[in-house]
């Protein structure tokens, strides 16, 4: 088994008639908003100018019966458990809930387990310490909604139980008191892909608006929704929902929020990445701040990234902001030793495998999931990475577009202690007597669903465009599309027959190249991160696709092409993806 090289598949250009309703833009700005199915001229206007417009949070099936109960807490004083999870999504989830109820005069603390003692999602054990320790209301934030077990458990201890998750749900729904998550049958909220924190977000700016109505407690409340909004950009993005609708709002407020560094814990964190205000973006988030908040939960413990957040004393944010960082370079040692081990036990299956399987005593439970996501990135199949402990074990999974993977563990329930996810990520308990069944099945499933498939990653792209085309001008018009991510990615653009005036290997060992590349007319510097293969290789005239970016070095900012994958000129492998209009094209699944 070999990696696959990328499938570009270039979209079809928008129609004249379109391209003329928004003359004042860029043609090539007019396209992607035309991919990402933004056709009226005045949604491409609310669109680039940030003008997005967020849904009451009554809307959402559970808002209600969760507010009218946790006021009757507040008001009665009742301890409030804010229940989360230990990855950047639930971790900033907890800290955001939890200091709305004290805000509000609620008696409210975190619990979040430790991922290897206990693992993710609810537990009888712990509910039953809450219900002794005098809790009287729990609240869940991402995680919950498979939870029926549990639920049920804490309803026999006389817990109150609300649920607020963004995970799939199964077939039926826990017995919870309420049940917030846009993903169950029968909500009716317009954005279904909300992250955790996106939804706790909701029951918070639901209790925060019912106390200016109506307040609940005669405790002066100075936190406002605005100010919550740099812990909803860092989880959301994080969590890589995709960024259109609500989300995008949310995230855009909350980077103007996270660059203002007015939370020590933020500011801490930048430091350490070496982040100065006013630069943090969504790139920023997905490779340096969502890592190391991260590094907590799969290293030690999340309650560590918890504080980080929620502290007001910068010696403190300082000093657990160091204790990450280095946690996060342990980390990354770690997840490349484990990658390689986990490479060599899933290729021992076979040469045609169709889902990689792979599980040991050796793997850390926090670094299974980096592992998997490696190993799809490499061989593009469904990855699943095993932590096998005395009696059970835990892995977690990672999946291509055309393989569900937590409906392939429905599929397994029978095996299972406990599971869920989405579409493209999830996670599971299983009895070490059904792992190898579990392998088994989840193998047999993956070939029936991707015999047919061609199992190659794909680049989709926006535009295919002349060199000359790049500009300053165009930059900034595409700078309009931030904040960027999942579902809005930065655009890509194809551009063919340029000559290579230059190139060198840059970084460790080569690895990077370095590119001087022209069409006759200008040349362009440009970089090709993990490329450095090509050096020895690399023809005369290639076409490329990439991103166009800004290059800060010595207080100079330089335009530059962010090289994505190369091909020789003539090699005809390029695929275009022909659709009918925007409507069908690149409908974001779970992440």
């Amino acid at each position: 088994m070999t990696s696959h090289p990328k499938r570009w598949q270039v979209a079809p250009p928008a129609p004249p008639s379109h391209v003329d309703r928004l003359s004042h833009l860029h043609p090539i700005v007019v396209q992607v908003l035309y991919n990402r199915g933004i056709t009226d001229p005045d949604d491409a206007s609310a669109f680039l100018n940030g003008a997005g417009e967020e849904t009451n949070p009554f809307a959402l099936e559970g808002i209600p019966a969760a507010v009218t109960r946790l006021r009757r807490a507040l008001h009665a004083g009742e301890p409030i458990v804010v229940y989360g999870d230990f990855d950047a999504d639930g971790v900033t989830a907890t800290v955001l809930l939890v200091q709305t109820l004290r805000a509000l005069g609620g008696q409210a603390r975190p619990y979040i387990p430790h991922r290897v003692d206990e693992g993710y999602g609810l537990h009888k054990r712990v509910l039953t310490q809450l219900a002794r320790s005098g809790a009287r209301v729990v609240v869940t934030v991402d995680c919950g909604i498979r939870s029926l077990e549990e639920i049920a458990h804490a309803n026999q201890l006389g817990l109150d139980i609300i649920i607020t998750d963004h995970h799939s749900a199964g077939p039926k729904l826990p017995d919870a008191l309420a049940v917030i998550d846009p993903k169950q049958a029968d909500s009716r909220y317009p954005t279904r892909e909300l992250a955790g924190v996106g939804v706790a977000y909701k029951l918070a700016q639901a209790l925060l608006r019912s106390h200016r109505q109506t307040p609940v407690t005669s405790q002066d409340v100075s936190l406002e929704e605005e100010d919550l909004s740099d812990l909803i950009a860092l989880g959301t993005v994080a969590d890589l929902v995709p960024l259109m609708g609500e989300n995008r709002t949310l995230v855009r407020r909350g980077l103007a929020c996270l660059n203002r560094m007015e939370r020590p814990g933020v500011e801490a964190l930048c430091r350490q990445a070496g982040l100065q205000p006013g630069k943090v973006d969504t790139t920023a988030i997905g490779y340096a701040l969502a890592p190391r908040l991260n590094a907590a939960g799969r290293m030690a413990h999340a309650k560590d990234a918890y504080q980080l957040l929620d502290t007001t004393y910068p010696a403190e944010a300082e000093r657990l902001a160091g204790e990450l960082s280095q946690l996060n370079r342990k980390r990354q040692q770690l997840t490349l030793e484990t990658q390689e081990q986990a490479r060599q036990l899933a290729l021992e299956a076979g040469e045609d495998s169709f889902l990689l399987f792979a599980s040991s005593p050796d793997f850390l439970a926090g670094i299974v999931g980096l592992a998997a996501s490696r190993l799809v990135d490499e061989f593009y199949r469904p990855a699943v990475v095993v932590e096998m402990g005395k009696k059970v074990s835990r892995g977690s999974a990672r999946s291509i577009p055309d393989f569900h993977i937590t409906d392939a563990l429905d599929a397994c329930s029978d095996l299972l202690v406990q599971h869920g996810g989405h579409a493209a990520a999830a996670g599971f308990t299983v009895a070490n007597d059904n792992l190898d069944e579990l392998a088994s099945r989840l193998r047999r499933l993956a070939a029936e669903k991707l015999t047919s498939v061609e199992l190659s990653p794909v680049l989709s792209v926006d535009a295919e465009v002349e060199l000359a085309q790049m500009s300053w001008e165009l930059h900034h018009e595409l700078a309009q599309l931030e904040p960027c991510g999942y579902a809005n990615p930065h655009p890509l653009l194809l551009s063919r027959d340029v000559r290579v005036a230059g190139h060198r290997a840059v970084g460790n060992e080569g690895k990077h190249l370095k590119l001087t590349l022209t069409d006759g007319r200008v040349a362009w510097d440009a970089i090709a991160f993990r490329q450095g293969d090509w050096i020895d290789r690399l023809p005369d005239r290639v076409d490329l696709v990439y991103n166009l970016e800004v290059n800060e070095w010595n207080g100079q900012r330089r335009l530059q092409l962010n090289v994505q994958d190369i091909r020789p000129t003539g090699d005809d492998s390029t695929a275009r993806l022909w659709l009918d209009g925007p409507e069908s094209a690149r409908e974001p699944t779970d992440a």
